[in-house]
């Protein structure tokens, strides 16, 4: 699947690293390696370097408690909260939150997305302006721990989470599966287990009902 098809791009410094893969997929094991080669080169009077191979702009809030492992950038004005836990290979947007105790691992968090309270985030990719509830689940490894199939086309990975378009509204409690790809303006219930894709406008009530919104 193009990431076209999903992810508006401008909405994340990460932008080159999409245009680089015909499958939203591929971008996942290569986010480690686009972040060394982006950040030396970031703006040093907007992004200070701290620790090994992390950039934080100057803008961001972190908090004391949080932790953060590289490689990872951190944008303009994002918000990391108390005992945020960042695990590497991860790009957070701009004014996003990363809230209390939630874990990110290996995961592009475009512009403007809440993941707020108590969330797990692996090996996935967030749109602009997209949001967690409470205890929300990107889960990224299948029980028999065979690779992940989408649309019964391998895609080599052991490992991959969620692809969440923008506009993105996903109710507290809810469980996305492993290589599930949410379409933009996508609303999801609260307590939904839910897996696949999931096309655009999309209004999930719970685990079998999935109502077609009017598309603005």
């Amino acid at each position: 699947m193009n990431y076209k098809e999903i992810l508006d791009t401008n909405y994340t410094i990460g932008k080159d690293l999409f245009k680089k893969y015909a499958q939203i997929w591929e971008v996942l094991p290569n986010i480690k390696n686009f972040i060394l080669e982006l950040g030396p080169n970031l703006d040093n009077k907007k992004y200070q370097k701290i620790g090994e191979d992390i950039w934080i702009s100057n803008n961001a809030t972190i908090d004391d408690s949080a932790k953060i492992i590289g490689p990872c950038i951190i944008d303009d004005n994002a918000i990391i909260r108390n005992n945020a836990y960042i695990r590497g290979s991860v790009i957070i947007g701009k004014n996003s939150i990363i809230g209390n105790s939630c874990e990110i691992k290996k995961s592009i968090i475009f512009d403007n997305v809440q993941i707020p309270h108590f969330n797990y985030v692996g090996d996935s990719i967030i749109g602009n302006n997209s949001h967690l509830g409470a205890g929300v689940i990107l889960t990224n490894l299948r029980l028999d721990k065979k690779n992940i199939l989408i649309n019964n086309k391998d895609t080599g990975l052991r490992k991959m989470g969620a692809i969440i378009g923008s506009n993105v509204d996903i109710g507290a409690n809810s469980v996305i599966y492993p290589g599930s790809i949410i379409g933009n303006n996508t609303t999801i219930y609260p307590l939904v287990r839910i897996g696949g894709i999931i096309e655009n406008n999309s209004l999930i009530i719970d685990n079998k009902i999935i109502i077609k919104k009017e598309e603005k």
